[in-house]
């Protein structure tokens, strides 16, 4: 990738470096904040070499990138006066149009925890490694090398109330310093001391002390609340005093309205959390891994997964472990089996290009979104058998009672951190489940596969023709016509439909639209004429049961409605629907290649018709 190009590319297509009220990134995505939606050419930047896809959620412009988004970042920081820091605020303007509440929540937790990910990720791993080392003894625990190790693993989780401090602060908008200050007093070493200690009080009032160790509600709440408190105090001081002034009563204020209120009601509702979320998983456990084996990579397309990072964060603050992150890895690596899947079974050398690197990236680093966005969601089937993977893998790995011992992304390298807890052989059980069916399904049922033989490429004015059906594809035998049967009319298949509707499989001109509504004759702008027939001998309808939608000498878009049909009638009349599509004048184009064979949906390549040029060439 030519990150410069990619980067100057994205800017132009969002609309320009004026457009942007802010950016961010992530793991895999540049997340915009545009000031006007009207000017994003959508089109253009979903063609930009590098950008795999994109999304709108949580009131931001998403465009996913892979691995490389910190390079294509870095360069939008070169040519503009955005990023620079990928923790800098995520806000709408104030003429920009208010998203709904929880799309506002989404877009917090994002920009809060989007920051501090990497370092969670990698401090969490080298924790489970170090897990995974004790349980299998190759460590001892009362050596001061364990003392070491567990440090550098431990202490960014211990001490997240002032990495959460600093992302929060950017994001509402007050002083990071004063953020430290107030997080520092949560964790400071005589504070912590007093966790459960009796009769404590300040000034009198009683105050019930909990951990702020690891927390992570109190200091968004705070910070918050420091944002306001902050613009409050600036209005109102005189501009002698209120640089050293504002924190001063800040700090005064807000900590020990902490302790007091926000402290241990925050304390209560993640203890809540974590009691109900420790419930599902002691109850149902199967239940609980199936859904979340099963929906969380549904919930990463829709950007809904940053819900889940605070009660992972819960999770482990209040039990030690995170239960409900265990099935995330059946949901991850069954998305990367279903792309390794699609890399074995392909025979389109540009998707094989595409599915070996995703393969990889899904199972060695837990990033899924080269897979999904630009494999298995294009091709249905491959996402659709991931999703079956992840239920049945979630739901054997959680009803054997795993959990992550510590905050990792869920991927093949930190697999160590389920090592220990819950029946280890249900565990393995749920992981090859993961891979194995979703492999298996790809591999074995298929998809509808993009074919461009090497043998036969496509020449500029070769035509690719979607399916106008919902249906099963057939060979041109199937038809009980024989003149379609015996391929006389032209080259083309045949689609057993299984809904009445039929659409248009390119961008074309209607050349014949039969009043009968059984027939539809269709001209490409290139020459190519194909001719759709709904069923053998339909004709003697006369139009009965048939809705024609279109006119002769009108000009159609690929997936607009031709015709409506009533099946169930047409069928109780004793005719049969199998519908052939043909390509009528052969002497233009005389050969088809990539055939579809079984399911097909509207809007799936059917088959390539080829012109005499290419047929030429491949001979």
């Amino acid at each position: 990738m030519d990150y410069s190009k990619t980067a100057a590319a994205v800017l132009k297509g969002v609309g320009g470096e004026e457009n942007v009220q802010s950016l961010v990134h992530c793991a895999t995505r540049l997340r915009f904040v545009v000031k006007d939606e009207s000017k994003i050419d959508k089109q253009a930047v979903k063609n930009t070499p590098g950008v795999i896809t994109t999304a709108e959620a949580g009131g931001q412009y998403q465009v996913v990138i892979g691995n490389e988004v910190p390079e294509v970042f870095a360069a939008i920081s070169k040519i503009s006066k955005l990023g620079g820091d990928s923790a800098g605020p995520a806000k709408r303007s104030d003429d920009a149009p208010k998203s709904s509440v929880f799309s506002r929540f989404i877009a917090m937790i994002s920009a809060i925890f989007t920051p501090l990910l990497w370092a969670l990720a990698g401090t969490g791993l080298l924790k489970a490694f170090l897990a995974a080392a004790v349980t299998f003894a190759w460590i001892d625990p009362a050596t001061t090398t364990y003392t070491i190790l567990n440090a550098l693993s431990d202490a960014f989780i211990n001490f997240l109330p002032l990495a959460l401090a600093i992302s929060a602060a950017k994001h509402f908008g007050s002083n990071q310093y004063t953020s430290l200050a107030i997080a520092g007093a949560l964790v400071y070493p005589s504070i912590v001391a007093l966790n459960g200690a009796p009769d404590i009080t300040f000034f009198g009032i009683p105050v019930t002390m909990v951990s702020y160790v690891s927390s992570v509600i109190p200091i968004i709440i705070i910070v918050w609340l420091q944002s306001h408190a902050e613009r409050f105090l600036y209005a109102k001081l005189h501009s002698s005093i209120r640089r050293f002034v504002t924190p001063m009563l800040v700090v005064l204020v807000l900590v020990p309205l902490t302790f007091l209120v926000i402290g241990p009601v925050s304390n209560l509702i993640s203890t809540l959390l974590a009691d109900g979320i420790g419930w599902v998983f002691e109850v149902v456990p199967w239940l609980g891994g199936a859904l979340m084996g099963g929906f969380w990579q549904v919930f990463v397309i829709f950007g809904l997964h940053w819900g889940f990072i605070p009660l992972f964060a819960l999770e482990l603050q209040n039990t030690g472990f995170i239960y409900i992150l265990a099935p995330v890895f059946a949901a991850v690596l069954a998305q990367a089996a279903a792309v390794a899947g699609v890399w074995v079974r392909t025979r389109n050398s540009d998707l094989k290009s595409l599915a070996a690197p995703a393969t990889l990236s899904g199972f060695l680093a837990g990033v899924t979104e080269p897979a999904i966005y630009g494999v298995n969601l294009p091709l249905k089937r491959p996402f659709a058998f991931g999703i079956v993977g992840g239920v049945v893998g979630g739901a054997l790995i959680s009803a054997g009672g795993a959990a992550s011992n510590s905050f990792v992304l869920a991927s093949g390298l930190s697999l160590p951190s389920l090592f220990g807890t819950g029946n280890l052989v249900l565990v393995v059980l749920g992981l090859v489940a993961s891979v194995v069916i979703p492999f298996l399904l790809t591999v074995i049922i298929g998809f509808t596969d993009p074919v461009k033989e090497a043998a036969a490429v496509a020449a500029d004015n070769d035509l690719v023709v979607l399916s106008p059906l919902d249906g099963t594809a057939v060979a041109l035998g199937s038809v009980p016509d024989k003149a379609f049967a015996s391929g006389a009319l032209g080259n083309g298949l045949a689609i057993v439909p299984r809904s009445g509707v039929l659409y248009a499989p390119f961008d074309a001109l209607v050349v014949a639209a039969f009043p009968t509504g059984h027939a539809v004759g269709l001209q490409h702008a290139d020459g190519a004429e194909v001719l759709i027939h709904i069923g053998t001998d339909t004709v003697k309808l006369a139009g009965k049961h048939f809705t024609l939608k279109v006119e002769s000498g009108q000009k159609v878009r690929a997936g607009d409605i031709l015709v409506e049909f009533d099946m169930a009638a047409i069928t109780a009349e004793g005719y049969d629907l199998t519908t052939p599509v043909i390509v009528t004048n052969g002497d233009l184009y005389p050969s088809i290649v990539g055939a579809a064979s079984g399911p097909v949906a509207h809007g799936d390549q059917l088959f390539t018709a080829l012109t005499k040029e290419s047929v030429v060439t491949t001979a």
